[in-house]
This record gives C-alpha cells, structure tokens and sequence, in this order.
C-alpha cells in the first residue's frame, strides 16, 4: 500500500475488518486481497455499473489477475430504480454461471446501490459468501459501504428486504471521487454532515469554516482526506457498538425517516438519496424546535451549512397522509410507534418513538 493510507479498524467481534482510505487504493486490490487472506485462484465476480467500469475496471480486474486471482466482470444497470430483484437474479445468475463456491468473493465496485445490491447477493448466494466493498462515491465511502447493511427496495419502501452481511475489507480510493458528477458529490456531503450534527461538533465546525463543500474542486485533498476519515471512523465506532440496528446504531438514521419519505413519494430517482436525507435532517430539525431540544440559531447553523453543500432545503408538496402513511410502513417502526432521531444540540441526538401526528404536521409546515 502506499504511503499516506490511513486505516480505520471495525473491530467487531466475530468480523472485523478495515476501512482502508489511499490515494491509488484501486491499485493496490490484489495485495488488499492478499493481506486478508485471500487465496490466489480465488474466483471473484466484480459487480459494477458502465459509468464505473468505463475509467477503472479494465486496469481493475488486470491488477486481480496479476495478482493470481481470477475475476469476472459483471456490469449491472445502476441508479435507484434497479435496486431490486430483478438485479439481484442478474446476480445471482453470474454467480452461478461463473460457479462462485463458498470460498469465492464478490466484490462491489460502484456506489451504494451497487454496494447494497452486490452485499445482499453475496449474504444469499450459498447461504453467504465474502465481499469487499470498494465504493467510488462519496456517500459509498462514507456510508452505505461501511456497517454491513445490504438490501433492496420494496414497491412499499426504501431496503425493506435485505441482510446484515459484514464486507472483509473496505478500500477506499480518494481519486474515484475525480469521475464522479458534481450532483452526487453534494448528495454525499449530506452524510458527511449527517455525522458532524449526530456526534462530531469539531467535523461541523471544519466544515462550517471551509471556503467551500459544495465541489469537489475547491476541496483541498488534506481536508477531503480528513472528512473521509473522520466520517468513516464515526460510522465505525457506531458500528461496533451496535453491529444490528438494535439500539443506538439507530442514530445513523438522522434524516432518513423523513428522506426515505420523499424518496418513495416523490419517485426513486427524483431526489438522490442525499438530496433526500439533506431536506430531511433540516425537518428533524424543526421537529427539534418544536420540542424545544435545540434552538434557532443551531436550527439555523445545520440549514446554513446544508445550503452552504449545494443541497436542497424545502419540503416537497406531499399529501400529509400519504406522508404518514410511509411513515408507518418504514422499518424503523416498533410496536406501531415511529422512530425519530432528533438532535439535542449540534454534535447530540437522541431516540424518540413518541411523536405525535400533529407534531410532524407542525414540523413540516415550518420548513417552506
């Protein structure tokens, strides 16, 4: 590996692995492998969509094969819309015409989509075999890629299907993002953010003070260095703190009760997923002000530096009662009672699962 990597341990206890963030990573995947254990003459199937295969799989699967692995590409269709079982039997097809055994990998080379899709075909393909996940998006290498959440959408909702399947290794290759549309860049800057609100004031801070966040290109490589680290490392310590989902890994949602909202009612694809999650954190906001949690001008320093990203603020015109009605039928749900992740002050959140109705209406009539 070249110098200047920076490695994030997830220590859980029956899977670790590391989160391993490099300038070139791409090319150092065959002695990655290597170093994990991999086998040489391990099949692998690479799954990735044709704008990631076009600049990086040819030198991708070239630098398996040197390294005494044998790859097969496989490109799927990408975007929101395919993220379901159509795609995984794509998958699954591939796996067994390739004749993927329990000791072959899988491995994701793409954003969440690819990532969520290639991780849930390997946790159900001979009842689970290896991935790594090599995510070329911002809110991949932040996000989706790290905590072994895989799955795909249901006509009723956002990963409604899907399977807790920990990745053997994360690499993380800065020079991806280079290809990437300015869109998605700012879509993953909502998580980014997403983590500084929930327990990372000293991130929020970087950020606020930072000339710009909204392009990649006026992003100083020390400072994106420092925000993937610092990102990952948060979404790691949650983690290994709560492998599962069963208590306060939950926080990781910031956002996303009101975001997967939009998302299902809107259409898959007519707001990015952090475009989504972005007008959503600014409605748990106001959810926050109506409780008296937090006040105006933290209110106002979250939707500042969200503006400041290139991110959408407004509510769209929804139905309330269809809003209410996804809302129950979201995973998040216990008992009949919607979860919310309210913050309590920048860098502070806490679960609820008592709000009431009317205290949503309110919320989201003070967003436009």
């Amino acid at each position: 590996m070249n110098q200047g990597s920076r490695r994030i341990l997830v220590s859980l206890k029956n899977n670790p692995y590391e989160v391993v963030i490099a300038n070139n990573a791409l090319k150092d995947i065959g002695s990655e492998l290597i170093k994990i254990g991999i086998k040489e003459n391990t099949k692998i199937l690479v799954v990735t969509n044709s704008d990631v295969a076009k600049p990086y799989s040819q030198e991708f699967i070239s630098k398996l094969k040197i390294s005494g692995f044998l790859p097969k590409l496989l490109i799927i269709e990408a975007g929101e819309s395919q993220k379901n079982q159509k795609t995984i039997e794509i998958i699954h097809n591939a796996a067994y015409e390739f004749k993927l055994e329990r000791g072959s990998l899988m491995i994701a080379l793409g954003g969440g989509v690819v990532g969520d899709m290639t991780g849930f075909a390997a946790a159900t393909w001979l009842r689970g075999i290896q991935i790594v996940q090599v995510p070329t998006t911002l809110l991949a290498m932040v996000d989706a890629s790290i905590g072994g959440k895989t799955g795909i959408n249901h006509t009723g909702g956002k990963n409604l299907i899907g399977a807790f399947h920990q990745p053997k290794l994360v690499l993380i290759d800065p020079y991806t993002l280079r290809t990437l549309p300015e869109r998605e860049f700012r879509a993953g800057m909502a998580e980014v953010i997403k983590y500084a609100v929930i327990g990372d004031f000293e991130l929020f801070k970087l950020l606020e003070k930072a000339p710009n966040i909204e392009s990649l290109k006026e992003i100083e490589n020390d400072l994106l260095e420092e925000i993937l680290e610092r990102s990952t490392t948060a979404k790691a310590k949650v983690v290994i703190a709560d492998e599962k989902e069963s208590g306060q890994r939950a926080i990781l949602n910031y956002g996303h009760t009101f975001g997967h909202v939009i998302e299902n009612l809107c259409g898959y694809g007519t707001f990015l997923h952090g475009e989504a999650v972005a007008i959503g954190m600014i409605a748990a906001g106001k959810l926050s002000l109506t409780r008296n949690y937090w006040n105006i001008s933290d209110d106002s320093r979250q939707k500042n530096l969200i503006k400041k990203a290139g991110l959408p603020t407004s509510w769209p015109k929804l139905d309330f009662y269809q809003v209410l009605r996804v809302l129950q039928g979201d995973k998040k749900v216990r008992d009949g009672k919607i979860r919310f992740v309210i913050p309590k002050g920048l860098g502070k959140v806490h679960l609820f699962d008592n709000v009431s109705e009317s205290e949503i209406l309110k919320s989201l009539s003070l967003m436009n």
